[in-house]
């Protein structure tokens, strides 16, 4: 049986990994794009512009709202998301960060 040993890494690596996870499929990318193209909240009709069920679609809306990259409401039977964009802009700090990290011990030789 395998054990998750994630815990052994820094909160950050911790951190920074669950959000990279989160917008790793494709769905989930265009529906960041999508929250971002129309820059306001938006119900129901996200499902109108993927390829994908409605409850496939709410699972995807879900992991993004646990990692809070996009905030929504629900009233009833009607739920509308929006772009978290200090979130967003966290992330995205974070993940230059750690790529001007790696970029710290880039030399001019190349292996492979």
């Amino acid at each position: 049986m395998a054990i998750n040993k994630s815990f052994e890494f820094s909160i950050k690596s911790q951190k920074l990994s669950e959000l990279a996870k989160s917008i790793s499929h494709p769905a989930r990318l265009e529906i960041l794009k999508e929250l971002a193209k129309r820059n306001t909240c938006i119900c129901g009709e996200i499902v109108e512009v993927l390829p994908l069920s409605q409850s496939t679609v709410s699972q995807h809306l879900k992991d993004l709202k646990e990692i809070e990259l996009i905030k929504g409401e629900v009233e009833g039977l009607k739920s509308c998301y929006c772009i978290n964009w200090k979130k967003l802009d966290e992330f995205e700090s974070e993940m230059l960060k750690f790529f001007s990290e790696l970029k710290k011990y880039k030399s001019k030789w190349e292996c492979c």
